[in-house]
């Protein structure tokens, strides 16, 4: 049996690998099938501190792998399928083969939604992104989209005229789910043009992301959008189903979080992005998963 098992491999779950190894408690942390997170599809990442020439999003996460291990934690590769958070120990399955360990800290992330498009996964990185806060600084005096119609479509489409010559709202119906105020802040923006009733039917490049193809809802017309980014902002799934429901949800389907860190069951914790729907950056998935790891330290010390 484990002091403490680790769900997840992104920044929250190494870096609360790091804390938790080095306080003696030798996580085990169930890494998926592939470590990293997001970040391991991210080419540059510049907004991560103490790395002022930008860091590769692979080399980043190896980094914090190996910092992890070289204080005890050990790495598990393969998905987290169920748990079972009933009883003392607390238990997660990974396929047939059954870990144990006294608390747990869910750190399994979040999923961008994606369209599912020809071109979206080849361009994955080269113009095709879900985060206008990582990579809007690779897009200055350039052109770009945003794919979406709510808040965060709203307020990723302004941010980008900070650096983009002109941003398309590219949006499959006639009128936006976006609060009002965050509408009016985008269509008062000189840089943003919105282009209704309109989906994107497939992405075209060579190297990167050079035009999208359109097509128009209402009278099926399509045609070719020249640009050189395009960024989704269709939401994130959190990365849930493995528990069987045994976790409280918030009302968008994340891990509540109740002081902190904890969940409703007591030496359960959770942090990042499958908790965080708002930020979804690396720094505060790290931050909390430092948190995570405290307050789970803290609560294995006080039991019997």
């Amino acid at each position: 049996m484990k002091e403490i098992i680790i769900i997840g491999s992104g920044p929250a779950g190494l870096t609360a690998a790091i804390y938790t190894a080095r306080a003696n408690l030798a996580p085990l942390v169930i890494a998926g099938d592939q470590y990293g997170g997001q970040l391991m599809t991210t080419t540059e990442v510049e907004n991560f501190p103490g790395f002022p020439e930008g860091i590769q999003g692979p080399v980043l996460m190896q980094n914090m792998v190996k910092q992890a291990e070289r204080f005890g934690a050990e790495i598990l590769h393969g998905n987290a399928t169920s748990v079972d958070f009933s009883s003392n120990p607390k238990k997660v399955w990974v396929g047939d083969k059954e870990y144990q360990a006294r608390s747990v800290i869910v750190a399994s992330g979040s999923s961008p939604r994606v369209l599912n498009i020809p071109g979206e996964q080849e361009f994955w990185g080269k113009g095709v992104s879900t985060c206008a806060t990582c990579d809007g600084a690779f897009y200055r005096d350039k052109v770009v989209a945003i794919i979406g119609g709510g808040d965060s479509a709203m307020e990723e489409a302004t941010f980008l005229t900070r650096f983009a010559k002109k941003v398309y709202i590219i949006h499959r119906r006639e009128s936006f789910r976006a609060s009002k105020i965050m509408q009016e802040r985008a269509l008062k923006n000189e840089k943003i043009e919105v282009i209704w009733n309109t989906e994107v039917k497939e992405v075209h490049g060579d190297q990167v992301v050079e035009k999208l193809q359109l097509r128009n809802t209402e009278t099926q017309e399509e045609h070719d959008l020249e640009l050189d980014g395009m960024f989704l902002a269709i939401g994130h799934i959190p990365n849930v189903g493995f528990l069987n429901e045994s976790l409280t949800l918030d009302d968008q389907g994340f891990i509540d979080a109740q002081h902190h860190t904890r969940t409703n069951i007591e030496g359960v914790f959770v942090a990042g992005d499958v908790h965080d729907h708002h930020y979804q950056q690396a720094i505060t998935a790290a931050g909390m998963g430092s948190m995570a790891a405290i307050d789970a330290e803290q609560w294995i010390a006080s039991q019997p």
